[in-house]
């Protein structure tokens, strides 16, 4: 090895430092070794889908096989001929293999998944090849084999795989200078997807993974790097204190997932009061809430600050030709589909040769005995005359073989013993013969049908391991949970105005709101600035503070109402703008920005509120009019950096409230959608009607609890929902329910009086069940009886009973057993419709320059451009 030695003084601390050129083999050690990391150890080849370690264990299983089942520690040792690496790795390989459920047929305790504890030791567990890898991984006749490491035995280059075993089991792994992460897919899905591209359709991919949970897919990108995919547990509300977790998301386990929601606890981020994990085959946790926390707000928490949401990002790395090549997994299916045919036109090619080898032999030995051509040796006395012999007499009767004698087959005939010959059956033998031939000819059309054949191939895996191996992933669309709108606000936020300090550190002052770690705080101040700054113990955000709130991000229906005064003696202006997104710690001027502005009226409005002020000016000079109304309501919402709309040239005395405003915005249009089970105002769904601030939804499960809640975006709803629509106070609710005490069916209707109540309408015995329940103003129902001589009965339930109360019992139906009841079109009904008064839509158009346009009845305006009120 050759050295290069360089010294360089370090004037100003006298030290040496010496730089070494490394040349000679140690040039090309680093590149040996990621090739090796790369091509041996991390990352799955593209025809079998396996990475070496997983070879050679498959390879040793079949070598021990003989149906049944070996100590794990016995093929941890055999495949130590094959794989040049310690025990634990090729132990945990294989746990990692048999935990996949798909090629191993497992016995004893090989861990979970679901909880991640640990299998066994291999001396306590054993294992044998499942039938599916029997069928598909293995073929002798059409491997490839190679030298073992230690060149005493051959192991195969690839396995014969005949099945995108890579997106099956999925793969991950990390080399030197890159990595792969294959996600799993549905054995079912993969099998419909290959005989799709056999016949030439399109296709689409997407995971599913054996811990279930829920994932949206929208990104998943086929798989290739810049992809991601978002995974989330399957989490339900078992009642009002207890939150039920059922599936977990990929990658995590009970464990992990526990701790998280621990932590997230202990940060305030959430509120719990205990966690109970009951999970064994199936998991099921147990998250018990504190009272007056929203299950559906903690739901949402738990997916934003634990690991009950992950996000995954898949890398699609894969060895062919001896080089990682990145492709996407509908790249892989489509190389592995084809590789599957090529491997069944391979076994189909060996099988036909084979038959007509049989044939051959057999038309052979049939002409060698039936025309007694072994007699012909009787007088030979030399092995070549023996070979001449049969040779001359197998000639005349040889026109119809497909192929030339050969004196291997002549050989052959030689061997044949005389108890053969004795007991040789001719019509055996042409039967024989005959289904050689129908076996050969249905080989051929194989292979003429080649593609046909590999489709009845793929179908005929589905029906035989296909059964148990539906999809567990449920696939959705996430909505994006906003954390600042689900964070537990556990710590309290004060303001000293005067001093102009705000923070959670500053108990001894004014108390603003409940906050969060990750909450924004909006400061308005009395000379017109606003800004937006983080929550912390203690920040100066500047003198006298005219209002605080936590800030929320994108609030187009928090309307601000403004006066001030431009400049020492300026004109007063007022203003209404919104604020849907700043930057953080950034002053906002929000007057015209002359000196000494000040702010002489402020109110911040959450649902747009636009209140009457009245205005008093001091007495100065000729002014007569020194008081009269404004009403806010006049003036249209405008970006926060516009200039406003004149008040008054002159000096204003004070602005009192003269009456509270009412909201001026739409009614907002929301929709359900059932995909998500989400409530949305982008038109995803069905639309549940316009709702004002007091308006509510009303929602009926099949438990028969009604309660009514306001629209949050934020909601979750259950499963067992029958009924879900906007709730009208003066309509209505009719029920037929199975009294489980009295087994008798009672018809009730009622309204309910206390909406911010949450009612059961059924008894609480355990056989009570509710039938059907209507919000039609005169709804119908049919009764069928279980007696045929009854016949079937229609009820009016407007006529049947009157409105009372929700707890009421109702009136019997009747006390002849029924079989079915069926909900019958409603009879006619007209509403009396008040309408609603006109309220201004307004379109806020809000950007950094404050350039909005007017949306409502303008005032009238002046030569400049602005707006004048007297």
């Amino acid at each position: 090895m050759q050295e290069e030695n360089h010294e360089e003084i370090n004037e100003e601390f006298g030290t040496q430092d010496t730089i070494t050129k490394v040349t000679g083999m140690y040039k090309d050690w680093f590149l040996d070794y990621a090739s090796y990391v790369i091509l041996e150890r991390a990352v799955p080849g593209i025809k079998d889908g396996f990475k070496p370690v997983q070879r050679r264990i498959m390879h040793s299983m079949k070598d021990l096989d003989d149906g049944r089942y070996n100590k794990v520690a016995n093929i941890v040792g055999h495949t130590m001929q094959y794989h040049p690496h310690g025990d634990a790795s090729i132990a945990d390989a294989m746990v990692q293999i048999g935990q996949k459920d798909l090629l191993i047929d497992m016995q004893g305790n090989w861990g979970n998944i679901l909880t991640g504890d640990r299998a066994a030791a291999s001396r306590y567990i054993e294992a044998r090849l499942s039938k599916f890898a029997l069928d598909v991984v293995f073929n002798a006749k059409t491997t490839e084999w190679q030298a073992s490491y230690d060149g005493r035995r051959k192991e195969p280059i690839d396995l014969p795989v005949k099945f995108p075993m890579l997106l099956a089991q999925g793969a991950e792994g990390i080399a030197v200078g890159l990595s792969t992460k294959i996600l799993p897919h549905n054995f079912n899905e993969l099998i419909d997807a290959s005989i799709k591209h056999l016949k030439g359709r399109s296709f689409t991919l997407i995971p599913d993974f054996l811990t279930g949970g829920i994932a949206d897919v929208s990104n998943y990108n086929d798989g290739k790097r810049g992809g991601k995919i978002r995974v989330r547990a399957k989490i339900s509300q078992l009642d009002k204190k207890t939150l039920v977790i059922n599936e977990i998301p990929f990658g995590t386990t009970t464990s992990s997932l526990i701790d998280s929601i621990l932590k997230a606890n202990d940060k305030g981020t959430i509120k719990i009061k205990q966690i109970e994990d009951n999970t064994a085959a199936n998991v099921e946790i147990l998250v018990h809430l504190p009272n007056g926390i929203s299950p559906d707000k903690t739901i949402d928490a738990l997916y934003a600050f634990t690991n009950c949401e992950n996000s995954i990002s898949p890398l699609c790395c894969v060895i062919d030709d001896n080089k990682p090549v990145f492709i996407g997994v509908s790249e892989i299916l489509r190389l592995s589909t084809d590789h599957t045919v090529s491997l069944l036109k391979q076994e189909l090619e060996i099988q036909l040769n084979e038959l007509e080898e049989q044939w051959h032999f057999a038309s052979l030995e049939r002409i060698f005995i039936e025309n007694r051509i072994y007699r012909d040796i009787e007088e030979e006395e030399t092995w070549n005359g023996v070979i001449k012999a049969i040779d001359k007499g197998l000639q005349p009767h040889i026109k119809h073989l497909k192929r030339a004698i050969t004196e291997e087959d002549i050989v052959r005939l030689t061997e044949i013993r005389i108890k053969k010959i004795s007991k040789f059956d001719i019509d055996k033998a042409k039967q024989f013969i005959e289904s050689l031939e129908e076996k050969i000819a249905e080989v051929k059309h194989h292979l003429a049908n080649l593609i046909d054949f590999a489709i009845d191939y793929f179908k005929n895996l589905k029906t035989k391991y296909g059964k148990g191996k539906e999809r567990l992933t449920e696939i959705r669309l996430f909505d994006d949970i906003v954390a600042t709108k689900v964070v537990m606000r556990n710590t309290k936020l004060y303001v000293n105005r005067e001093e102009g300090f705000v923070g959670t550190s500053l108990k001894r002052d004014e108390y603003v709101d409940d906050c969060a770690d990750i909450d924004d705080v909006i400061i308005f101040r009395k000379d017109g600035v606003m800004m937006v700054t983080k929550v912390d113990a203690k920040t100066f955000v500047g003198k006298d503070i005219i209002h605080i709130a936590v800030f929320k991000k994108n609030d187009k229906r928090t309307v601000y109402n403004m006066i001030y005064r431009d400049g020492r003696s300026g004109p007063s202006y007022m203003k209404r703008f919104n604020v849907t997104g700043v930057t953080r710690d950034k002053e906002y001027d929000l007057t015209s920005g002359s000196k000494a502005s000040v702010v002489l009226y402020f109110t911040a409005n959450p649902n747009g509120e636009a209140e009457t002020v009245t205005i008093n000016l001091r007495a100065v000079g000729s002014v007569k009019k020194l008081k009269w109304d404004i009403d806010f309501s006049d003036l249209a919402i405008k970006g926060r950096s516009s200039k406003g709309n004149i008040v008054t040239k002159y000096a204003i005395k004070k602005i009192e409230l003269k009456s509270e405003g009412v909201s001026t915005l739409k009614p907002r249009k929301i929709w359900f959608d059932e995909t998500v089970q989400r409530l949305n105002v982008d038109d995803r769904g069905e639309l549940l009607g316009e709702f004002k601030a007091e308006d509510r939804l009303l929602i009926i499960n099949q438990k028969g609890i009604v309660k009514t809640v306001k629209p949050e975006l934020t909601t979750h709803f259950d499963n067992d929902m029958i009924v879900l629509e906007k709730w009208i106070p003066e309509k209505p609710i009719s029920a037929i329910y199975f009294d489980g005490e009295k087994e008798r069916y009672y018809i009730k209707r009622f309204m309910i009086d206390n909406p911010n109540k949450e009612e059961t309408i059924i008894s609480e015995h355990p056989k009570s069940q509710l039938e059907i329940v209507s919000t039609d103003y005169r709804p119908m129902a049919e009764i069928v009886f279980s007696k045929r001589s009854l016949e079937n009965m229609e009820v009016n339930l407007e006529e049947f009973i009157a409105v009372k109360g929700i707890k009421a019992q109702g009136n019997q139906l009747t006390t002849d057993k029924i079989k079915t009841i069926n909900m019958l079109a409603p009879l006619p009904y007209e509403a009396i419709v008040i309408e609603d008064v006109e309220v201004n839509e307004e379109e806020v158009i809000d950007n950094e320059n404050g350039e909005t346009k007017n949306k409502s009845n303008d005032l009238n305006k002046n030569d400049e451009g602005q707006t004048t009120l007297f």
